[in-house]
């Protein structure tokens, strides 16, 4: 049994709460550079993350001050210990990185506080870190268990091989792969995404998570990926380099964004752009397994040149019969036509959904680009859905989203 943390530790990292507030992202800019010294621990990491814009920093600087400010209460912290469990699942992460993490920490909040990082100070934050470094371990280690006791799981990397290549609209195409070795594979949870080892040739290898677009399997998995113009290369290389019968690597399905076994209340799938992937895993599950639940399926999208699954997505509905769809285009090409390419013009809003929608009985599920989850979701909020029926998923750093 895991021993608690003491009073005095609980005191003194609560102490440190103004400390962490002021210069808590000069401690993880430094943790970081400190870190990725070692060249096999950063490329754990998914570099994409790391950019300018400083999202990985302001997101760890945020976790740590709020596992500071719920040390007395740790049960608020869960949803979060899992989100981090799920993305070390599909990172390849291991008990034995941890020691370097605790290292490059311990030594950032020393170099950034200077004087003020007391004796007391850096005992507390050691066995602080560890405590929590041992729940993350614990459960990363009980995750691994139940993947593995399943029929095609896997742990680490397999090779998988692209058997189509589906160009689904302007920007994103689908990818359909089954597993080199032939066997089977572990059926994802609707909703779960995959993450890859990219190796471009005669350039820096690189980690992505892509959402499976398709419904457990154990057989394929189908990923559906835009193209990103700007974006660091992943989605580039798939769209540009990768063909049918090219081999890629990936890590067993993660992610805590899924639709339950045993879902009963209505739900409302509400999507941006290529945020649409996970909810037609989730559309294709409810038509073979869930007759009698009703869903509202709900996407936002530029127009129709960057629509994507439309048209299958509403043959799945008609055929399950208690499927609504409701599509919102941002800014219409002139070829679109009100009523038959798209239902509304403009972006979804809370008020379209209290008047559309069963919002206050069902669970509702997001996902699309950080613009739209943070407004959906603070709206959603706003609009008085209580915070356990709001379920959503996004790729990159958890910051300002998760403290909302």
């Amino acid at each position: 049994m895991m021993k608690s943390l003491s009073e005095t530790t609980i005191a003194v990292v609560k102490a440190t709460v103004p400390a962490l507030s002021a210069h808590g992202q000069a401690i993880t800019t430094e943790m970081y550079a400190r870190l990725f010294q070692d060249e096999h621990i950063r490329a754990l990491f998914n570099q994409s993350n790391q950019g300018d814009d400083g999202k990985q920093v302001k997101a760890l600087a945020s976790a740590i001050l709020g596992y500071a400010q719920n040390i007395e209460n740790l049960g608020a912290l869960t949803p979060v210990v899992e989100r981090i469990a799920q993305k070390h699942i599909g990172y390849n992460i291991y008990p034995e990185h941890y020691p370097y993490v605790a290292k490059a920490l311990l030594a950032a909040i020393e170099h950034v506080l200077g004087d003020a990082a007391t004796p007391e100070i850096m005992t507390a934050w050691g066995e602080a870190y560890w405590f929590l470094a041992e729940i993350l371990i614990g459960r990363e280690k009980a995750i691994r268990n139940e993947i593995e006791a399943v029929e095609g799981g896997w742990t680490g990397w397999r090779d998988f091989v692209i058997s189509e290549k589906v160009k689904e609209s302007a920007v994103i195409t689908s990818f359909v792969m089954r597993p080199v070795d032939g066997g089977k594979i572990i059926p994802h949870k609707p909703g779960q995404y995959l993450t890859f080892a990219l190796a471009p040739q005669g350039r820096t290898p690189m980690k992505r998570n892509y959402s499976i677009s398709s419904a457990p399997s154990e057989e394929t998995y189908r990923i559906s990926v835009k193209r990103e113009a700007n974006g660091q290369g992943g989605s580039r290389y798939l769209h540009d380099e990768i063909d049918v019968g090219a081999t890629l690597q990936a890590t067993p399905p993660a992610g805590d964004f899924y639709l339950p076994d045993d879902q009963s209340r209505p739900i409302i799938l509400l999507s941006g752009g290529v945020g649409l992937t996970p909810m037609v895993s989730i559309v294709e599950t409810v038509a073979a397994r869930h007759p009698d639940i009703d869903v509202h399926y709900i996407h936002g999208a530029l127009n129709s040149s960057t629509h994507a699954m439309d048209a299958h997505v509403r043959t799945i509905a008609k055929q399950h019969g208690r499927i609504s769809v409701a599509t919102f285009y941002s800014e219409p090409a002139t070829s679109d036509v009100l009523g038959k390419s798209h239902d509304v013009e403009g972006m979804i809003t809370a008020d379209w959904l209290a008047a559309n929608t069963p919002l206050q009985q069902a669970d509702i599920f997001v996902c699309g680009p950080r613009p739209f989850l943070r407004a959906m979701v603070g709206d959603l909020s706003r609009a008085g859905v209580a915070s356990s029926r709001i379920h959503y998923e996004f790729f990159g750093p958890a910051d300002e989203l998760l403290a909302a």
